[in-house]
């Protein structure tokens, strides 16, 4: 512990996460289930990411923001499940204030940049169930680089100037975090210090990373409805339709455990069942992603069944 000249307290060097139970059975069954769910999730969005890049017929803008959103998720699940799976088995529950700000400024910088790659894959539907006719000229590839790199550059931005907030309080024990990664709530309330600007800005920037992309996906969506309640055949209706039902329904699932998560008064709510819906953003959010791409859409389907009819070489 490091003391405060100014005060008589002390300032903790590391932070302690309890995890989920102490009961040791217990203990060895949600790390192998969490254990599954994480190679799944690698290796399920690993593999979109690599049927993108060697089909042909998938080099287009939809697909490559779904490149955008696989990569993300494999990092955004990578920054907390291994340090959970080590609180779990090993029972290596410490982790240092510097390590615990990184682990904050990654998850909120992620979980913000995947908001807006879900608002810009529904502008990308937008143009082209609307607006065919124009969509090649519209959404052209540097358009979708810019569209990608800003997401990430803004995202990243904005969550830094919450952590350097952030990073400037005081904390002076307990150094006990009843939960199983950094989030922003857990750390402020360690913090012995006024945390109403920081409070504040985190309010206002994860409001602008989160409404705004959402009020931009239902405006989106609002007029892809129109567009093909408009269409005059059943099957032209479920084919525009069927370009955009996966990417819908990763919408609904990651905005629906958000808002179940922190939409939820604290007070009505116990600390275990705030971590069970945390679980659902960190953990069932990316591994729907492959799923729901691979179940939902028919390109996906023939890329694969066009790289199993290669040569094993394919990949060489």
């Amino acid at each position: 512990m490091v003391v405060l000249p100014s005060e008589n307290r002390t300032a903790p060097v590391e932070f302690l996460l309890t995890g989920f139970s102490s009961t040791r059975e217990l203990n060895i069954f949600l790390f192998l289930m969490f254990l599954v769910f994480y190679i799944l999730i690698v290796s399920g969005n690993i593999l979109i990411i690599l049927l993108v890049l060697f089909s042909h017929h998938l080099h287009t803008p939809m697909y490559f923001f779904l490149v955008n959103l696989s990569f993300l998720e494999i990092w955004y699940t990578s920054d907390t499940v291994p340090k959970m799976l080590l609180i779990i088995i090993a029972e290596q529950k410490t982790i240092s204030v510097a390590g615990c700000l990184a682990q904050f400024y990654f998850f909120g910088s992620l979980a913000a940049t995947e908001c807006l790659l879900l608002a810009v894959m529904s502008y990308d539907r937008y143009l082209a169930i609307c607006q065919p006719l124009h969509y090649p000229i519209l959404m052209t590839g540097p358009l979708c680089v810019r569209l990608a790199a800003g997401s990430w550059l803004c995202c990243f931005l904005l969550t830094a100037i919450t952590m350097v907030l952030l990073s400037r309080l005081t904390f002076c024990g307990p150094n006990e975090i009843d939960h199983f990664f950094c989030d922003f709530t857990p750390l402020v309330h360690l913090s012995c210090t006024d945390t109403s600007l920081t409070e504040t800005v985190a309010y206002a920037t994860s409001s602008a990373v989160t409404l705004a992309p959402f009020l931009l996906i239902t405006a989106s969506y609002s007029c892809i409805l129109a567009t093909i309640l408009r269409i005059p055949s059943g099957t032209g209706r479920q084919k525009a339709f069927s370009t955009c039902s996966s990417h819908l329904t990763m919408v609904a699932v990651f905005y629906g455990t958000l808002i179940a998560t922190y939409l939820v008064p604290s007070a009505n709510s116990s600390q275990l069942l705030r971590k069970g819906s945390s679980l659902l953003y960190t953990i069932m959010t990316p591994m729907f992603n492959p799923i729901v791409y691979s179940l939902r859409n028919r390109d996906i389907h023939e890329a694969v069944k066009t790289c199993l009819r290669k040569k094993p070489g394919f990949l060489r």
